[in-house]
């Protein structure tokens, strides 16, 4: 309502100074002091003419007369002239001029304005109320990406009206985040934390973020806050999630590793993260070669069947569980001589949930590829080794000696 009153105001302001500098009332009274003026003028010259007269200055006083009544009837056409042509405009010829401002600049408005989002707007800030229930409460439905963007806008307006609001502010983070708004989440736990630093609800929130952000001081801030937490609380649980992942991504994997034997140590037997948690342990070792799993194959192949192999092919190594075809590690490289002694690590898995370091067991396979395809073509020589028991550290021997058919 206030803004369509300043609206109307406005409209008026412009229709007045359209309207009243043609309306106000021209000066009638100037003929009339004109001509007083004259008439006193005239007077006062005839006192003059008696004056000189009686002292004998003037001699022909009664033409001195007759040409000041003449010069006075000769300004009178030009005071009618003037009656004439002060005649005032009609009203209503300035109605049009008012009703194609008042077109133009409503259509400019409706083009330009945008009235559809102030609509939006108006609508999400009634829906807000709905919004907040559905996500504080867990059993109702989730929030769609569209009506998580919605509650982030009715947010930001209530947080204009209330900028003390720290779950709000904690609120429209989450938002963030979920909307993978990098800057918005920081901002909002930005004015979080400068107003309440020691809920932990914001503090963590904060320190998720910066771990996030793709800036190395950001990360290094979330490092020292975390380590902050857990000088307070060395159990939080949450707190070495945050910064065995923040040491992972800035590569300091001792750290990492650190964080997560500790999770280890406090999580329940059968908490399913634990699992998750160890083949990130697996990963980082794997990555800094700290305790890093090791294979060693010696492969050999008769001189016959070596002579008739082309230059082009090539020596692919696979290892597998013994259970599963999905091969754990692969390693390919040119043909050489044989024997032939090929190490793999983890530097080798195929993914990094399946690492060499995690099996018990393995089978590996070798084979030699003619054309350099990664499908066993006809023709191809291969060797097979048995399961063996594992322990990161093994060596494995392995005769080229059958040929697929």
């Amino acid at each position: 309502m206030a803004f369509w009153f300043v609206v109307l105001m406005l409209l008026v302001i412009a229709a007045a100074l359209l309207v009243l500098p043609v309306l106000r009332e021209p000066q009638r009274d100037e003929v009339l002091d004109r001509d007083r003026l004259n008439k006193s003028f005239y007077q006062q010259r005839l006192r003059e003419l008696e004056e000189d007269e009686d002292q004998g200055v003037v001699a022909e006083r009664g033409a001195m007369v007759q040409e000041l009544q003449q010069n006075l009837l000769s300004d009178i056409p030009q005071q009618q002239a003037a009656v004439q042509q002060s005649q005032p405009l009609s009203r209503w010829t300035l109605l049009p001029g008012v009703i194609v401002m008042v077109v133009i600049a409503v259509a400019f408005y409706l083009k330009s304005g945008g009235l559809a989002q102030v609509q939006g707007w108006q609508m999400v800030m009634q829906e807000m109320p709905q919004l907040r229930e559905r996500v504080m409460n867990e059993d109702k439905k989730p929030l769609t990406m569209e009506e998580i963007a919605r509650l982030g806008l009715g947010l930001r307006t209530e947080l204009q009206q209330d900028p003390r609001n720290v779950a709000d502010w904690v609120m429209l983070g989450r938002v963030g985040l979920a909307l993978n708004n990098a800057t918005t989440a920081t901002q909002a736990f930005a004015h979080a934390y400068q107003l309440a630093p020691e809920l932990p609800e914001v503090s963590m929130g904060y320190a998720e973020v910066l771990t996030r952000s793709s800036d190395p001081l950001d990360n290094k801030k979330a490092a020292d806050m975390l380590s902050g937490m857990l000088g307070r609380n060395h159990q939080d649980v949450r707190a070495l999630s945050l910064l065995a992942f923040n040491a992972f991504e800035q590569g300091d994997f001792k750290k990492a590793i650190g964080a997560w034997e500790m999770m280890l140590k406090l999580l329940p037997a059968d908490d399913s993260r634990r699992e998750v948690i160890k083949r990130s342990i697996e990963q980082a070792k794997a990555q800094s070669g700290v305790d890093n799993a090791n294979l060693t194959v010696n492969v050999t192949m008769s001189p016959e069947v070596e002579t008739t192999l082309p230059p082009q092919a090539v020596l692919v190594i696979s290892v597998t569980d013994g259970s599963m075809p999905v091969p754990v590690a692969v390693k390919q490289l040119p043909l050489s001589r044989f024997p032939l002694t090929v190490s793999l690590d983890d530097t080798n898995a195929m993914m990094p949930e399946r690492l060499l370091s995690g099996m018990k067991q393995v089978k590996v396979h070798v084979r030699v590829s003619r054309d350099g395809l990664a499908t066993p073509q006809s023709g191809d020589w291969y060797g097979d080794s048995a399961v063996v028991p594992y322990d990161k550290k093994g060596k494995v021997d392995i005769q080229i000696d059958r040929q697929v058919p």
